[in-house]
């Protein structure tokens, strides 16, 4: 808790001393969100948000920008009566602090052509809507399972450099690792497909250890370099990573007879893949239709699994087989997307995505669809979205018990300016083991307000 209250004096600090500079600018937002599961009427969501940007250019040489999230969120946390005497109310009122970004910009930097970034940054490369396979090197965060896209910041020193004939060359270096963030609660069933067991037994207790690699420049560096241009009225680029897969996967298992009679404790390994990816995307438009697309071709190197488990043929001994979680052989993720606004003012997005975020290996890969039709109404102060959400398959031959469906309406509408009220749900369906179809029963609705500054 001292660790908290020092990061919000020091961010009031630091905008009590920074306001008054010159070229200096503070902008954000205010929301509120809280959702509701159909099924038991539970809440599911609880976030107040205060999220702060810092910004300035004091000259022509460089600029810095940061930004903060202040967050109550989650539900009271009471056990005992002590729980309610605490002086800073975290166990009542649950809140963070969140140090995002926090990064200087320096123009010119030994030459014209060349600009630095230094600090920790969020970098999203790639052209696709949400779902970009050749961005790697800032990590997923998946705290919201439903706000794909959103991405944590890294120390990292990201350089530019121009050339003529409009081709600018990006490398970046990030010197740790940073894992990915995963949904929190019963939502994690989504990522995790129960285990199978052998006739008769039952999961019992299940336990697990995350090993990250250790922080060397070998094992925890990252770099990427990326070109960028124009070729005819579409914007590319050609990218390369080098790091690893901000996922885990699960390298070791260890199954041991619970206390119960027919079950079996579960205690598993998570390691990071190390992968290299090639990368390419484009963006542009074919008459009044806005195309892009996307791919990323990822070399993963080999992950053994080491399975430790009771033997069916001596009583009493342990068995250790070895099989492979990760093959080392190649596997393309990629997206095809379109946009297209009709005369009478209804918006289409559509995605066809191959492989998600977490899916990694090439028979790991399943095909998602994702759509959005919108509407606006009173001089856009009401936005009307009818259909919108995305469709699994995750085996063509038996598509019928192998889909998932999320299907997410939603009603916005701005009061006045930067201040806006959104109502929606998250409907979701499916069979077999896919992304939605794993957490088909958790239906939501939800509710926000934004005000933004």
């Amino acid at each position: 808790m001292k660790r908290r209250t020092l990061l919000a004096t020091a961010t009031i600090l630091l905008i009590g001393t920074t306001y008054g500079q010159d070229a200096f600018s503070i902008s954000g937002y205010l929301q509120t969100d809280n959702r509701l599961r159909t099924l038991n009427n539970a809440f599911s969501w609880n976030e107040n948000r205060l999220n702060l940007q810092l910004e300035g250019a004091p000259s022509e040489r460089y600029h810095y920008f940061s930004e903060i999230r202040l967050r109550g969120f989650g539900f009271p946390d009471v056990n005992y009566a002590r729980d309610l005497q605490l002086p800073e109310k975290n166990k009542v009122y649950r809140w963070g602090l969140e140090f995002r970004e926090a990064y200087v910009d320096l123009y010119g930097f030994g030459s014209e052509n060349l600009d630095l970034r230094i600090g920790r940054q969020i970098v999203s490369w790639g052209t696709a809507d949400a779902f970009n396979p050749t961005s790697n090197t800032s990590p997923d965060d998946l705290e919201d399972i439903y706000n794909f896209g959103q991405r944590l910041g890294t120390n990292a020193v990201n350089a530019n450099y121009y050339w003529s004939g409009n081709f600018t060359l990006t490398a970046i270096f990030v010197p740790i690792f940073t894992p990915a963030t995963l949904p929190s609660g019963d939502f994690s069933e989504a990522f995790a497909p129960p285990m199978e067991l052998p006739a008769g037994l039952t999961v019992g207790a299940v336990s697990d250890t995350v090993i990250l690699p250790d922080r060397t420049i070998s094992e925890s560096s990252q770099y990427a370099l990326k070109l960028t241009t124009n070729l005819f009225t579409y914007d590319v680029s050609l990218s390369y990573f080098k790091g690893r897969d901000d996922f885990p996967l699960i390298s070791g298992v260890v199954l041991t007879p619970g206390e119960i009679m027919g079950t079996l404790d579960i205690s598993t390994d998570l390691t990071y893949p190390e992968v290299e990816v090639y990368g390419g995307d484009f963006a542009g438009s074919i008459g009044s239709v806005g195309v892009w697309g996307e791919g990323a071709l990822i070399y993963p190197k080999k992950v053994s699994m080491i399975t430790v488990s009771p033997s069916f043929t001596a009583p009493g001994q342990l068995d250790t087989t070895q099989t492979t979680a990760l093959d080392d052989e190649p596997y393309l993720k990629y997206i095809l997307g379109g946009d297209y606004t009709f005369k009478n003012g209804i918006y289409l997005n559509t995605q066809y995505i191959r492989g998600f975020i977490h899916e990694q290996g090439r028979d790991a890969l399943n095909d998602y669809f994702s759509f959005r039709l919108e509407k606006t109404f009173l001089n856009n102060e009401l936005k009307v979205v009818p259909i919108g959400g995305a469709v699994a398959i995750n085996d063509w031959n038996d598509a019928g018990n192998n889909y998932g469906l999320v299907y997410t309406p939603e009603v916005t509408y701005y009061f006045t300016d930067n201040v806006e009220l959104t109502w929606g749900a998250f409907i979701l369906d499916g069979k077999g083991d896919n992304l939605f179809g794993l957490i088909k029963d958790k239906d939501e609705v939800y509710f926000k307000v934004k005000v933004s500054f």
